[in-house]
């Protein structure tokens, strides 16, 4: 039987960065036999992060959280699911908005506030957290840590992918402000030369997802 992994797509932009990445690591999991259910949260139904109802907490609907809205068929499909590839581009040193809803309820229903056993799921599932800035990729290795070993101690073993330094468009000389912060031509020829083995890498890592 085939693997089921699901793709989640934090960020905004269609056929950019993080787009792009994502569908590599799917094209890799589907390579290695896996089907890829995906979804965009940008293009979700309306939904909310955690709204603290502790309905999570309830014995008869433990490790599920109750609240219904655009995120239920997301956190259904990754409790069936084998598999997890998460992406999101970087905002103000962290991961989008979108992305900290999803995780809040991704995470916050499996954790149970008991000693013995602070995580109730049963069903620990491979994650790939990719990531991609336009600051170089080395700035964020504690943030990134710290969503790693959350994601690991509720989720399943995880593994973060970071592609930095990123090209924001196609052309910097049409914008209506001056980005003086930024070399385009440096910019191009890292999107050029780098980024293609980052997309390679992440096809690579999306296949071993799926056979791990």
């Amino acid at each position: 039987m085939a693997k089921k992994i699901v793709v989640v797509n934090a960020g905004p932009r269609k056929g950019h960065n993080t787009d792009t990445l994502l569908c590599e690591a799917a094209k890799g999991a589907e390579e290695a036999g896996a089907q890829i259910r995906r979804f965009d949260l940008f293009r979700l139904e309306k939904y909310t992060g955690c709204i603290s109802c502790f309905g999570c907490k309830r014995e008869r609907s433990k490790g599920h959280c109750i609240c219904r809205d655009g995120l239920t068929p997301v956190l259904d499909a990754i409790r069936e699911a084998d598999g997890l590839i998460i992406g999101s581009p970087n905002y103000l040193s962290d991961l989008t908005a979108s992305f900290h809803a999803f995780y809040e309820r991704l995470i916050f229903q499996n954790l149970t506030y008991n000693k013995e056993t602070p995580c109730c799921n049963e069903h620990p599932i491979p994650v790939l957290l990719i990531m991609t800035s336009n600051a170089p990729d080395t700035m964020y290795t504690k943030l990134l840590e710290g969503y790693r070993q959350t994601l690991d101690r509720f989720v399943g073993p995880a593994e973060v992918f970071v592609s930095g330094d990123t090209l924001q468009l196609d052309d910097y000389s049409k914008t209506d402000w001056e980005w003086s912060m930024f070399d385009p031509e440096a910019k191009k020829l890292r999107h050029e030369t780098v980024f293609p083995e980052e997309c390679r890498a992440a096809f690579k890592k999306g296949k071993e997802l799926a056979q791990g």
